[in-house]
């Protein structure tokens, strides 16, 4: 095993997940101290720590040692997608915390730049549990019901690498014409991936990698809750 490169992927899988190295530890069941002492390389890297990743996180064991295949290749990953509650308060004086978008993001296709631009900008919600870098917009429809409701709110994360899928989370999915907001499963042929609803009432979707314009990673899904 190479130290060096498998600290190098973890630090990656934390990265685009969007964690802090002390929630990764939560995660994975393991002191924050001692994760960091890893990651620090003043710890080597051994497989009861490997295990934990593999286990805890979904990740293809054969990508964490070695770097081939896909991290979650192996089989799809359980939804990272953390669902929190809040009372829909949208603050506008306060620019503290994640920025609320008036966009719903199954309602047409838009470019990122235009999407996140800041006009759309109309206010901030401030929760902790939400990393830095995300941006909240809403959704419509009932495809990804009960896991995503209509009128709920997603916390979303740009992705560094649209080549590095991970398998089976929700994503904001952009085609030409529209956007949808799905699981994404891994298909047969590279080329092509698979969008499936949580609805049973909607078919899989086969797609062109080649056609997706854009993706975005869902953090956290929003359940308004007015009795907070």
């Amino acid at each position: 095993m190479d130290n060096h490169e498998i600290i190098d992927r973890l630090k990656y899988i934390i990265r685009e997940m969007g964690l802090t190295q002390g929630e990764f530890a939560q995660r994975i069941g393991v002191d924050s101290s001692n994760l960091s002492k890893y990651l620090n390389g003043r710890l080597p890297v051994n497989v009861s720590l490997i295990n934990r990743v593999v286990v805890n996180m979904g990740l293809s064991k054969e990508w964490l040692v070695s770097g081939s295949d896909l991290p979650y290749a192996k089989q799809p990953a359980a939804t990272l997608a953390e669902a929190v509650a809040f009372d829909g308060t949208i603050r506008t004086a306060d620019r503290r915390g994640t920025p609320v978008y008036d966009i719903d993001v199954t309602a047409g296709a838009l470019p990122r730049a235009r999407m996140f631009a800041s006009e759309n900008i109309v206010g901030y919600v401030n929760l902790p549990s939400i990393p830095e870098g995300c941006r909240i917009v809403s959704v419509s429809g009932d495809s990804m019901q009960p896991v995503i409701r209509s009128g709920d709110f997603i916390a979303v994360r740009e992705l560094s690498n649209l080549q590095q899928i991970f398998w089976g989370q929700i994503y904001v999915v952009v085609l030409d014409d529209y956007c949808m907001v799905k699981y994404v499963r891994r298909h047969q042929d590279p080329d092509w991936v698979i969008l499936r609803s949580e609805n049973p009432n909607y078919d899989d979707m086969e797609v062109r990698r080649s056609d997706i314009r854009d993706m975005m990673f869902v953090q956290h899904i929003m359940h308004v809750d007015t009795r907070m």
